[in-house]
C-alpha cells in the first residue's frame, strides 16, 4: 500500500482565465488558459508573474505542456495537429510540426524526446525534440479516448482514458494492455473515475491521476493495484481540474482549474 502525507496549501494563483496545463521547469512554472496563444511564466519561489510567452500559430490554446530540462525548451500541444517548441534560452524561437489527430497530453521520457497523446488518433507517438518521429504506438483494443500518457521506468507506458467511467491503463511498446485500474476502482472505497485527464509519475514509478469529473487527485501505484484519494483541503473543492504538475524536488503540487474560481493551487509538503 502507497502512503501520502497530507499535502498543504500554501498559495494560489489568482485567474487569468480558465486553466488548460501547467508544468515546471528549474525555478519556473508555466500556466497555459484556453482561448490565450500566451504561455505565463511565473516564480517557483515568489509565484509572481514574470512574463508571457508568445507561441504565433497557436490554435485556440495548448490542451498540453512540457518541460525538458535537457533541451532547455517548452512543448505545447495545438488541436491543429501540431506540436510548438519554444526554446527558452532567451531568444524565445519557436518551431512548430504535425502530429496526428487530437494531441492532448504530452510529456518527455527518459531519452528527452517528446510524447504526444492523439485522442482522436487513439496513438502515442514519440519525437525528438526537433520533431522527427522515433516511434508510433497504436493502442490497441481496451484503450479508448487516451488523454496523457507518461512513460515508467519499465517501458511501458500508463495512460489515462478520458471517459466515464474512467481507467488507467498501462500498456506496452506494443500497444496492447498490461493492466487496466477498471477493477481495482470498481471494487475499491474510492469508487470510478469520470474523465480522468493529466497524470504525474513520481520517481518510484508511483501515479497521479487528475480526476477532473470528480474534482479530485487519486494516487495509484505502478501496479495499479493500490489506490487512495490524496487529501486536499479547498474551500469549495476543486472544480474541474485540467492541469496538474508534480515538483518532487520542492514537495510541491500544482492543480489549475479549468472551471470554478480557475486558479492555480499550489500544494507544499508533497511527500509520495
Amino acid at each position: 500500500m502507497i502512503t501520502a502525507v497530507k499535502p498543504t496549501l500554501t498559495h494560489v494563483i489568482p485567474s487569468q482565465g480558465s486553466v488548460a496545463a501547467v508544468t515546471s521547469l528549474g525555478d519556473d512554472v508555466f500556466v497555459a488558459r484556453h482561448y490565450s496563444h500566451q504561455v505565463e511564466v511565473y516564480d517557483a519561489v515568489t509565484l509572481t508573474l514574470q512574463r508571457r510567452l508568445t507561441v504565433p500559430g497557436l490554435l485556440g490554446s495548448p490542451s498540453g505542456l512540457a518541460a525538458c530540462s535537457n533541451n532547455n525548451c517548452l512543448y505545447a500541444s495545438d488541436w491543429n495537429n501540431s506540436v510548438h517548441r519554444v526554446e527558452l534560452s532567451g531568444s524565445n524561437a519557436v518551431k512548430k510540426w504535425s502530429v496526428a489527430r487530437g494531441p492532448e497530453g504530452l510529456s518527455v521520457n527518459r531519452e528527452h524526446n517528446l510524447i504526444v497523446t492523439c485522442i482522436n488518433a487513439n496513438k502515442l507517438q514519440e519525437y525528438t525534440t526537433q520533431g522527427s518521429l522515433v516511434r508510433e504506438i497504436c493502442l490497441q483494443a481496451g484503450v479508448t479516448e487516451p488523454w496523457h500518457a507518461i512513460q515508467l521506468s519499465t517501458g511501458d507506458y500508463v495512460v489515462s482514458h478520458w471517459k466515464l467511467p474512467g481507467v488507467i491503463s498501462v500498456v506496452g511498446v506494443d500497444g496492447h494492455v498490461v493492466r487496466s485500474s477498471y477493477r481495482q476502482l470498481q471494487t475499491s472505497h474510492v469508487g470510478q473515475m469520470e474523465s480522468p485527464s493529466s497524470l504525474a509519475v513520481t520517481k518510484n514509478d508511483d501515479i497521479l491521476v487528475l480526476d477532473t469529473g470528480n474534482g479530485r487527485i487519486l494516487l495509484i501505484n505502478s501496479s495499479l493495484a493500490s489506490v487512495q484519494q490524496l487529501a486536499l483541503s479547498v474551500d469549495g473543492g476543486i472544480r474541474k481540474p485540467q492541469g496538474l504538475c508534480l515538483d518532487e524536488s520542492r514537495g510541491r503540487l500544482y492543480i489549475g482549474e479549468w472551471l470554478g474560481k480557475q486558479q492555480v493551487l499550489v500544494f507544499d509538503d508533497v511527500r509520495l
